[in-house]
């Protein structure tokens, strides 16, 4: 018997397409990956133009018309070992403002919506590290993170597709090659990044990361773990040789709704459960007495305890804390390059367990007359040991400890909070700061100021005397020397602290500056002290009067002053004898430096 059986094949070739299909429609089933990425061995980070809406104003100018644009970044580890603390750049050069980024948050002190025409620094979060294919068996949601950006670019229409200059994988013991891709309908822009075989790899007796060392690091400790809340302990440590903070103010951001309950060490500027009350926390901790709650904001400021709550049984009581906000450097005082302050942080579902613990992101710290900190995401680390409460020779280790690492950075909005003049015993006239070296601000600038104009010579006693103060000295000066007069006049240096650098005198084998430094804030400045870089003439440094002064050859031969006990607070500005009449009087310090030098480098500074 002739049966033919191609209907039966074909039928049943149908009902296995059917749930493939389906699958597929619904998610069940990855779409395959590209060719490219099948071939890594490495990293394969893949960027890909979704959509991309005219926004309002609508303009006519293509150049200035703004779109609103959704992008993926996918970070794939395909590689054979684990990726911990990913983080990548993405160079956008199309005016673009970033809005969202789901999946990671920004590298930095930035908040959305940020401007990132530069590019930004994207790092992972929650999902920290990639781990193998190997040890996950494939599994996508534990090998690979998808970053969602939302936000708006200008001036490229369709179709036009606009699309970032460059990625990079900023991990150490990577190799950064050209893209791998640009063209294929799927992954318009991809690279693969593949393990620098000379790179060594230090070995490390746990998974976590290794610590790393900044300008200023965070230390976040949890010490005590429960269902639905922990104790943290943050540890502030000073890292540069030369630079200091002075009445910081710490905010960071909570990423799952928690708030805090109680603080020692410090407090929040803002203070109460008002957030909280009016949010899911008090839909979920309906028994819990909110008049308690310290601060529920979800960006808190948090500030130093002055150092009359030392010994405060409720706030204070804590080693290194209550110093009012002051972190010396370590080559000042190894002892008080430290601070220390513990909260106790409640979490809300689906956060529930012992286990489920995570950092703040988006740390920032200022002070008063500081540098600018650029601080990274927090890293998971190995947990800090502590000596044993108890006094026996024994450690206990945090449940859990991540480290925040913030170096000095130069901005170019922002400047120098310091500036120097210049004097000699042979000219009567004084060099005063720059105009506008601490920065002039639209507030502080009206039609009789111009921020370009040079500043004007001043007699030896205007430097004594406030900026406002100085103009008829300035401008009758410039009279009895005959010097130029700019009209309209400049501006201010605008500078908290300045410093006047005095040459008194000068022999044949080395000559002496009188150094004076003016603190025009109200702010009183405690355990201050001044550095001076000499490359050359600062080897000859013999000795400060009424100074504290070393120097510090393997830093750029600079030099370290410091008060002496007595004199090492810098007092801020004050009225005048008569405040109608007088000027304000600024805080001040002086001292006489003497400067050996050979006869070469002297010649050479002639």
């Amino acid at each position: 018997m002739n049966t033919d059986r191609r209907p039966l094949t074909l039928f049943m070739l149908f009902i296995t397409f059917i749930p493939q299909a389906l699958a597929q429609k619904h998610g069940n089933v990855p779409a395959a990956p590209p060719p490219s990425e099948l071939s890594c061995n490495g990293v394969f980070i893949s960027y890909v133009f979704n959509t991309r809406t005219k926004e309002y104003p609508r303009l006519r100018n293509a150049t200035a018309q703004s779109w609103a644009f959704n992008s993926t970044v996918t970070v794939t580890n395909t590689g054979t070992v684990e990726v911990r603390a990913w983080k990548v750049f993405v160079g956008f050069q199309h005016k673009e403002i970033l809005v969202s980024a789901s999946g990671a948050v920004l590298d930095g002190t930035e908040d959305f919506p940020a401007d990132v025409r530069n590019g930004t620094y994207l790092a992972g979060y929650p999902q920290t590290d990639l781990k193998t294919s190997i040890d996950t068996a494939g599994d996508l949601n534990q090998i690979q993170a998808l970053i969602q950006l939302m936000g708006t670019q200008f001036g490229v229409k369709p179709p036009g597709v606009p699309m970032p200059k460059t990625i990079k994988l900023v991990i150490d013991g990577f190799k950064c090659p050209a893209p791998t891709s640009r063209s294929h309908l799927n992954i318009p822009f991809a690279f693969f990044f593949q393990r620098d075989p000379k790179h060594k790899v230090k070995r490390v007796k746990t998974k976590m990361m290794p610590r790393k060392s900044g300008d200023l690091s965070f230390t976040y400790d949890i010490i005590q773990a429960y269902e639905s809340k922990y104790l943290a302990q943050v540890t502030l440590e000073n890292g540069n040789p030369l630079g200091r903070l002075d009445q910081w103010n710490l905010t960071w951001e909570w990423m799952r709704g928690e708030f805090i309950y109680t603080m020692r060490g410090a407090y929040t500027h803002k203070m109460g459960a008002g957030d909280c009350i009016l949010g899911k926390a008090a839909q979920f901790y309906q028994g819990l007495d909110f008049s308690q709650v310290m601060n529920c904001q979800k960006k808190p400021v948090i500030a130093y305890l002055p150092l009359e709550r030392a010994n405060d049984t409720k706030t204070g009581k804590l080693p290194y804390c209550c110093r009012n906000g002051t972190l010396l450097q370590t080559i000042m005082d190894p002892s008080q390059s430290k601070s220390i302050f513990q909260l106790e942080v409640f979490k809300l579902p689906p956060d529930m367990n012992r286990t489920a613990l995570y950092p703040p992101e988006r740390w920032k710290i200022i002070g008063i007359l500081n540098p600018d900190y650029n601080c990274g995401a927090p890293i998971r680390v190995e947990p800090t040991e502590f000596p044993d409460p108890s006094g026996l020779p024994a450690t206990t280790s945090a449940i859990a400890t991540w480290q925040v690492v913030c170096n000095i950075t130069k901005h170019t909005k922002t400047s120098s909070h310091c500036c120097v003049s210049f004097s000699a015993y042979y000219n009567s006239s004084v060099v005063p700061c720059n105009t506008c070296a601490c920065g002039c601000s639209d507030d502080n600038v009206d039609a009789t100021r111009n921020k370009n104009a040079p500043a004007m010579l001043l007699p030896s006693g205007a430097i004594l005397v406030p900026f406002k103060n100085r103009t008829m000295k300035a401008v009758a000066w410039a009279k009895i020397k005959h010097f130029h007069v700019p009209r309209p006049l400049p501006c201010g240096d605008n500078c908290g602290v300045s410093v006047n650098c005095h040459l008194l005198s000068d022999y044949r084998n080395g000559w002496s500056v009188r150094i004076t430094l003016f603190n025009w804030e109200k702010v009183n400045f405690a355990n201050w002290f001044a550095a001076f870089q000499m490359k050359r003439s600062g080897r000859g440094f013999e000795k400060a009067y009424s100074f504290n002064g070393t120097l510090f050859k393997n830093l750029n031969h600079t030099i370290f002053l410091q008060g002496v006990p007595g004199m090492n607070y810098l007092v801020g500005e004050m009225n005048g004898t008569n405040p109608r009449v007088n000027p304000p009087v600024p805080g001040k310090q002086q001292s006489v430096d003497i400067l050996h030098e050979e006869t070469h480098a002297r010649a050479q500074h002639r």
